[in-house]
C-alpha cells in the first residue's frame, strides 16, 4: 500500500521494520535454580498458560485464557498448553495450590516449556513459591503486557512511559527475584557510592530500590516535560475552536484501521494486540466540510495494569480532552460485551466516562449477523462498520457530524462580499445549512461556535441558541 505520491506509508514502513527482527526460539540457557537469578529479561519462548477461574461462566474463563495466548504470541512466544482451574479464590501461596503446582511441574517437563504465564497479577511471594516448585521462569499477566509495550514503544515519550510502568511493577517484587539480594555490601562495593552512601550495612536490595526510585522520579519529570508539547497543541486547537474526537477501544479492535479509513493517516496496522502505542492526531472533515481532529489512542484490555494507566495518563488525556469518543469494539470477537465493559472501566478510571460516545462495531465483514444484531440492541447509539472494506463509513461520518460539540449558535446572516474571510470561517468551523448570493452579499443559514457567532452578530438577521 502506498500514498498518493507512490511512496510507502509510514505504517507500512513501521510494520516492515517490526517484522525484520524476530526472536529466535531455543537459545536460552536452561536454569537449574531460577530463584538464584537476580535480573532476567522477559525473553519468552515456549510457554504454558495457567488461569484460575473464580467467577463468571466457563466460556468467560476460556475466552480470558485465549486472550492470554494471543498476548503471549504477540510477545514472541510459542504456546504449548493452557490450563484453567476452578477455585473460590487464588491460593495465597502458589496461586493454584501445591497439588496443582506439582501437576504443572510435570506438564512443564513433558512439554519442554521454559516459562509459565499466569492469567492474573501475582504477589511476589506467589511468584517465588511457584517458581520453586515448577523450576522454570514464572511471570504474570501484568509482566507480559508490560513486555509487549516495551517491544512496541517507539517514541521517546512512549519508551519513558513503559519504563516507568515496568519499574513501578518491579519495585515491590525485588525480594521475590532472588534471595541473594539480601547480602550486605558497603564502601565501594555499594555501587561505587563509597562512604556516605547509605552506610556500610546497606543491603543490595536497598541499593536497588533506591536506584529504581531515583530513576522513576527522573522519568516522571521527563514525561511531564514531554507532555507540555501535547498540551500546547491541544491548547492551540481549543483556541481555534476545532472540536476533538478520540478513538478508544479494545486492543486489536481496529482503531488504527478506522483512523486510516477516515483520514488516510497511513499509520501502522497489524493483526496483533497493542500493535500501536503512540497516539496519532490527524485532521478530518465532516461531509459538510466542518473540520475536526481525530486522535488514535493506546488500546485497552481486560485487567489493564494500573501501572500502565498511571504511566500513560498524559497520553490518555487525548481521550479526556475530547468532545466525542468513538468507542471501537470488535464485532467478530467471541465476547464483544466484555470488551465494551473493560474499556468503560478504564474510561471511568481516567474520568472520561461522561464524554458522549458513539459505539463503532467494527469488522462487520467477519462478524456474525446475530452478534451484530445483539450489539445494536444493547447499544442503541451505535453504527456497524468495516474499516477494511469501507462498509458503514458514510453513516459513521454523518453520526460524527451530528454529535460534534461546539456549534452552540444557529443564525441567519447577510455577509457583505468584502467579508469573504467570515464566510470562509463559517465553512471551516461551522455547519452551513443553506447559502445563496444576493445583491447585498452572501446569505448564510448556519450553525457556528459562540465566538464566531459574535463576529457575525452585526450581519445576523436572527440568532437562535441550540440545545
Amino acid at each position: 500500500m502506498t500514498g498518493e505520491d507512490g511512496e510507502p506509508l509510514t505504517g507500512e514502513l513501521d510494520l516492515e521494520d517490526r517484522r525484520a527482527l524476530r526472536r529466535v526460539a531455543g537459545l536460552s540457557t536452561e536454569l537449574t535454580d531460577v530463584t538464584e537469578v537476580e535480573y532476567r529479561a522477559l525473553r519468552l519462548e515456549r510457554v504454558v498458560l495457567v488461569g484460575v477461574w473464580t467467577e463468571g461462566t466457563a466460556d468467560e474463563a476460556e475466552n480470558s485464557l485465549r486472550e492470554l495466548a494471543l498476548l503471549a504470541e504477540t510477545a514472541g512466544s510459542e504456546v504449548l498448553e493452557g490450563l484453567s482451574q476452578r477455585r473460590t479464590r487464588p491460593d495465597a501461596a502458589t496461586y493454584i495450590g501445591s497439588g496443582k503446582a506439582a501437576e504443572l511441574r510435570d506438564i512443564v517437563i513433558s512439554t519442554g516449556a521454559d516459562t509459565v504465564i499466569c492469567d492474573g497479577e501475582l504477589a511476589p511471594s506467589q511468584l517465588r513459591h511457584l517458581e520453586e516448585i515448577v523450576q522454570v521462569k514464572v511471570i504474570d499477566r501484568t509482566a507480559l503486557i508490560l513486555d509487549i509495550f516495551a517491544q512496541h514503544a517507539k517514541s521517546r515519550e512512549g519508551k519513558a512511559q513503559v519504563e516507568l510502568a515496568q519499574l513501578d511493577y518491579l519495585l515491590p517484587r525485588l525480594r521475590g527475584w532472588g534471595g541473594n539480594l539480601s547480602r550486605q555490601v558497603g564502601g565501594r562495593a555499594a555501587g561505587g557510592v563509597g562512604i556516605g552512601g547509605r552506610g556500610p550495612g546497606e543491603t543490595k536490595i536497598e541499593l536497588d530500590r533506591r536506584r529504581i526510585r531515583t530513576r522513576m522520579a527522573k522519568l516522571r519529570r521527563q514525561i511531564a516535560e514531554m507532555a507540555k508539547s501535547r498540551d500546547t497543541k491541544r491548547g492551540e486547537r481549543r483556541r481555534n475552536a476545532v472540536p476533538a474526537v478520540a478513538i478508544a477501544g479494545y486492543t486489536n479492535a481496529g482503531k488504527s484501521s478506522l483512523l486510516n479509513r477516515l483520514t488516510g493517516a497511513g499509520v501502522l496496522v497489524e493483526n496483533a494486540l497493542f500493535a500501536t502505542l503512540d497516539p496519532t492526531v490527524r485532521r478530518a472533515e465532516t461531509p459538510n466540510g466542518r473540520a475536526y481532529t481525530l486522535a488514535d489512542t493506546v488500546g485497552f484490555v481486560r485487567h489493564l495494569p494500573h501501572q500502565l494507566v498511571e504511566a500513560f495518563r498524559s497520553t490518555l488525556e487525548e481521550v479526556t480532552d475530547a468532545g466525542l469518543i468513538l468507542h471501537v469494539v470488535d464485532g467478530s470477537d467471541a465476547d464483544p460485551e466484555a470488551q465494551l465493559e473493560a474499556v468503560r472501566v478504564v474510561l471511568r478510571e481516567i474520568g472520561a466516562d461522561s464524554i458522549p460516545e458513539i459505539v463503532v462495531i467494527n469488522k462487520a465483514d467477519a462478524a456474525d449477523d446475530l452478534t451484530l444484531a445483539r450489539l445494536r440492541r444493547r447499544e442503541p447509539h451505535s453504527v456497524v462498520v468495516s474499516a477494511r472494506t469501507g462498509q458503514g463509513m458514510d453513516e459513521l461520518r454523518q453520526l460524527i457530524e451530528r454529535d460534534l460539540p461546539g456549534l452552540e449558535r444557529e443564525l441567519h446572516a447577510v455577509v457583505p462580499y468584502d467579508r469573504g474571510d467570515l464566510v470562509a470561517q463559517v465553512h471551516e468551523r461551522g455547519e452551513v445549512i443553506k447559502q445563496e448570493h444576493v445583491a447585498e452579499g452572501t446569505v448564510l443559514h448556519a450553525r457556528v461556535p459562540a465566538d464566531l457567532a459574535g463576529e457575525l452578530g452585526r450581519y445576523a438577521e436572527q440568532t437562535v441558541t441550540t440545545s
